[in-house]
């Protein structure tokens, strides 16, 4: 019985790793083309609050690409609150996750003026900065060095860091 429960924790562990891995090849993606921003949401419209908070993260970013793309200011609301929402309550489940705050700062760098999502910026670029040398999963340390380097947020000295 035990064997069993261990095997079921390491392939459930090994299935999100996986679908990580998926979202991290894929996500840069969706922010041009919209094809794979609604790929993206098919494939995390089950999520909810009680999965695995780097997920749920993602599928906050991804609702606000879906945003990007939609038609009508009601949807692009819409879309972009619930986003933003799902965004800071994973912040506020794992505050030290730094995929998360990589993800709402690519998020708020990337906002429209007008919808006032800029408020966290310098804070997540100084922890990404502090703790990017700590990362051990380098399909993590890949993502994240690859959003910084189009980042505005960090300058060309910064970058250097990376």
């Amino acid at each position: 019985m035990r064997a069993l429960l261990l095997l079921f924790l390491f392939t459930s562990s090994l299935g999100i790793s996986q679908e990580l891995d998926d979202l991290r090849v894929n996500y840069p993606k969706a922010n041009t083309e919209a094809s794979v921003t609604d790929r993206l949401y098919e494939s995390l419209s089950e999520i909810t609050k009680a999965n695995n908070k780097t997920i749920v993260a993602y599928k906050g970013a991804v609702l606000t690409l879906k945003a990007k793309h939609a038609k009508g200011f009601k949807n692009k609301k819409t879309f972009f609150k619930e986003g933003a929402e799902l965004l800071e309550y994973a912040i506020a489940s794992e505050p030290k996750n730094i995929e998360i705050r990589c993800l709402r700062l690519g998020v708020q760098e990337n906002a429209p003026k007008i919808v006032g999502y800029k408020k966290s910026i310098q804070v997540d670029k100084q922890f990404i900065k502090e703790n990017y040398a700590t990362i051990q999963n380098e399909n993590l340390k890949d993502f994240i060095k690859g959003y910084v380097m189009l980042s505005d947020a960090f300058t060309d000295t910064e970058k250097q860091l990376f």
